[in-house]
């Protein structure tokens, strides 16, 4: 079976169910400026989003990944086939402007909706949608921080999906260390002239729009050294006139498009700014703040890199549960029937498909209710509200970004497994969806830093106040299934209970070693934001199951469906939750073993 014989099928029933019942989409759409998100209106955009992926995007994946991106002659990237029709279409229906603000053209619907669109289309094409991605990322600092002048004449042009945005930070000496960030920005008239090289830029050039738009971090002559002299600037591609049409060249250019193991389709660009003497700028809010401006794109980009994880796993299921159904080897075990069924009747291929299934729904539930703490704490009418809200957003932001993306990678290659030999065959398809999550660990911050943002940033800076306050939460919640007269939900709760105790007991440790040894902490980060991942995932299956049951009680006929939660629950309770004690005893006895080698004892003879 080849990848174009199976069709990508966007979940709406899953996704309804998370919206509806675990991320509170009816309380996100009664706040404050989402008047138009009525019940109607997000089925509608759900329903269009999901044809858009299926029928428009999904086609063009596995194009992509063959004919991938090319550098032309005239140092234009061109995209493969179809792509720009597609691009059209999302700019036609205004896809682009669906979470901003009406006043500029956009849709002025919740964050959260706008998440659910996303996850789709990032399963049906997760190389094309980086584009819009991106794009949305850069309205963002531009909203929030550009001055009036900058916001008239590039945010119309840009929510509408006209032009297109990118974030440049990397350079060939300044991967995560921003501190050695070479780039400059001299001062000229009106603007500024911007020099340098950047590396890695998705969607860096491409022939889709027009004009894009590049977030460029440079320094000015006189700034401080390290991250805090850092300063973020508008780089168009192509200038814009004073009646907004476009001018002149900008001195931008693709020197070269990186070759890469996925998202083919996508161009990676290397940019060259200023060569002839310096491409223009304009300064996004005030001087050596770039960096801070630039984490609205970088952490906006972290939760839809986190939401990558759960859509290239989905896709990866998909491929794998019906290559299962069609693929005949053997006789299951227990099989009673005449003909023997396909594969997914194997325990241990069933057993793969259980855990790619959990563990969907245990990611789709983090990254949901992460959309919907955003809403809130930026839509919510009181204060304290919004706090709380923004406190589970900074919380869950590494965790979700971490642990989702180390799963969907798993889960790809659990997917490849379930194909057996054919899953190595790039003809079927299930190789690129392995190829393709591979890069999600590392872009925006890899695990590690992710990691160390959780232990440095949301531990170890408050004491461990809001980690432990939502653990509470979570046990509370454990606490009250562990009494259940279902058995899977009272196995589920134990479990939770259980779960949530190691992890108390290994943010305690961090919280007392980081005293004894700061590279203590920094060397059990990892395992600690895996052990979070784990009980946030078993959080949100136990809510799922107890929803479900709930409702199957009040006599809601779809039980198919609804039954199906807890025992999926119970078989995430089983099967991951009580790894949080392994990974609880790793943070506490083998953090101090990371280091224990010499550097020459590490190289040995060699």
């Amino acid at each position: 079976m080849t990848a174009a014989a199976i069709p990508y099928t966007p979940p709406l029933k899953e996704i309804r169910f998370v919206l509806d019942h675990l991320a509170g989409m009816a309380d996100v759409a009664a706040l404050p400026g989402f008047e138009d998100a009525s019940p109607d209106m997000v089925d509608s955009i759900l329903g269009e989003a999901a044809k858009i992926a299926e029928n428009v995007l999904a086609p063009l994946n596995r194009i992509g990944d063959v004919q991938g991106a090319r550098l032309d002659a005239d140092g234009i990237a061109r995209t493969a086939e179809g792509w720009g029709t597609a691009w059209q279409a999302l700019v036609e229906g205004g896809w682009n402007g669906l979470p901003f603000d009406p006043a500029r053209g956009g849709m002025g619907l919740p964050n959260l909706l706008n998440t659910a669109v996303q996850e789709m289309w990032h399963s049906a094409n997760m190389a094309f949608a980086l584009c819009p991605m991106l794009t949305q990322g850069a309205v963002n600092a531009v909203q929030l921080y550009g001055s009036e002048s900058l916001k008239d004449i590039y945010l119309p042009k840009m929510i509408s999906g006209e032009w297109t945005g990118t974030m440049n930070i990397t350079e060939p000496q300044a991967g995560s260390d921003l501190a050695a960030t070479r780039s400059r920005a001299v001062p000229n008239g009106d603007h500024y002239l911007v020099s340098g090289q950047k590396i890695f830029i998705t969607y860096g050039d491409h022939d889709l729009t027009e004009n894009i738009v590049h977030l460029v971090l440079a320094r000015l002559p006189d700034a401080p050294p390290g991250v805090k002299g850092i300063s973020l600037f508008v780089v168009p591609k192509f200038l814009v006139n004073a009646d907004g049409s476009l001018g002149a060249r900008n001195q931008v250019k693709c020197v070269s498009l990186e070759h890469k193991l996925g998202i083919h389709g996508s161009p990676t660009a290397v940019l060259s700014f200023g060569d002839e003497g310096g491409a223009t700028g304009f300064l996004v809010g005030e001087p050596n703040r770039g960096l801070e401006y630039m984490f609205t794109m970088m952490n906006h980009a972290r939760l839809n890199v986190a939401m990558q994880g759960l859509s290239i796993a989905e896709r990866a299921y998909q491929q794998a549960l019906a290559y299962a159904r069609d693929r005949v080897q053997g006789k299951p075990l227990g099989w009673t029937e005449g003909q023997s069924k396909g594969i997914v009747n194997h325990p241990d291929v069933r057993r793969l498909l259980m855990g790619m299934k959990a563990r969907i729904e245990a990611m789709r539930g983090i990254l949901y209710t992460a959309a919907a703490a955003v809403d809130v704490a930026h839509h919510h009418a009181d204060e304290a509200a919004r706090g709380r809200a923004a406190l589970l957003v900074d919380l869950l932001t590494p965790i979700a970004k971490g642990w989702c993306t180390e799963t969907g990678q798993q889960l790809a290659s659990d997917g490849v497994q379930v194909h057996g030999g054919m899953g190595f065959i790039e003809e079927t398809g299930a190789a690129q969806h392995l190829r393709d999550a591979r890069i999600t660990t590392i872009y925006e911050g890899t695990t590690a830093i992710q990691a160390n943002d959780l232990i440095n940033r949301k531990i170890l800076r408050d004491g461990g106040v809001t980690a432990n306050g939502l653990l509470d939460e979570i046990a509370a919640l454990g606490g009250e299934l562990s009494g259940h007269a279902d058995d899977a939900l009272r196995v589920t709760g134990a479990e939770l209970v259980a779960a949530v105790h190691e992890a108390k007991q290994a943010v305690a440790w961090v919280l007392t070693a980081a005293k004894q040894d700061p590279r203590l902490p920094a060397a059990a980060s990892v395992t600690l934001l895996e052990l979070m991942g784990v009980v946030a995932g078993g959080w949100q299956l136990a809510r799922a199951a107890k929803v479900a049951a709930e409702r199957l009680a009040e006599g809601d006929a779809d039980t198919a469906f609804l039954s199906a939660k807890p025992l999926t629950a119970r078989f995430f309770a089983t099967h991951v939750l009580p790894k949080a004690a392994a990974l609880r005893a790793t943070v506490v006895n083998g953090s101090a073993s990371v280091m224990a080698l010499s550097e020459e004892q590490l190289f040995g003879a060699a």
